[in-house]
């Protein structure tokens, strides 16, 4: 697909994976504090608390995107029968929550994991592509991670300056971060990211099949 995004300012695409959790309601105010919008990949399997995060995530102005109901590799990267039934849960979870299926998703580990290969073989990713593009999905993948899964919780500062090293040579930055309860420290760096990359010229925008046509 030909890519397609705004002709004059760098833009940034905040995103978030794993969630929701706690963390992801702070995320929420520090996004309102500074303003920004940013892409929300959620899971299914949280509780009633998590997903009335859901609303928020879309009352804020927020894009909301699938990612998985379990996020369980063995399973849903066993066959694409399961992988079907994982997305349709999830599928159902955001639909009773927010009254509508979100268009954008994005697959755990990304479109060219290799961990898909150990359980499902090595052209399982190729027909989920086609599965997900069929059901009228577009998936996104990133070109900037953050690096907070490198470790069970990463320095903050890490996090911080592994992003703004990375995006200073882009126009477009797609950048990878999680909302899992555990990612405490990532919440810690937003704001300093935030305040980076507007140093560094960028805008800020969501992701969605109008606004940017395109994977990384």
């Amino acid at each position: 697909m030909e890519c397609t995004d705004h002709p004059k300012q760098k833009t940034a695409y905040l995103t978030f994976d794993d969630g929701p959790s706690e963390n992801t309601a702070k995320i929420l105010e520090i996004l309102d504090l500074y303003e920004v919008k940013a892409t929300f990949f959620v899971v299914g399997s949280g509780g009633e608390t998590e997903r009335d995060l859901y609303k928020q995530i879309v009352k804020r102005g927020h894009e909301i995107g699938l990612h998985s109901y379990t996020h369980d590799y063995a399973t849903m990267y066993s066959s694409v029968d399961l992988f079907i039934e994982d997305l349709e849960k999830l599928e159902k979870a955001v639909d009773e929550s927010i009254g509508f299926i979100p268009s954008i998703y994005r697959f755990p580990g990304g479109s060219a994991n290799q961990v898909s290969q150990k359980h499902g073989g090595s052209s399982l990713m190729a027909r989920l592509k086609k599965e997900i593009e069929k059901r009228g999905y577009l998936f996104f993948d990133w070109n900037v991670d953050s690096g907070d899964t490198k470790s069970y919780l990463v320095d903050f500062d890490q996090i911080i300056e592994t992003v703004l090293k990375s995006t200073i040579s882009k126009e477009n930055a797609i950048i990878l971060m999680h909302d899992a309860p555990v990612k405490t420290t990532t919440v810690q760096a937003l704001p300093e990211i935030i305040l980076g990359l507007k140093k560094q010229g960028f805008r800020f925008d969501i992701l969605t099949p109008d606004s940017f046509r395109c994977q990384f």
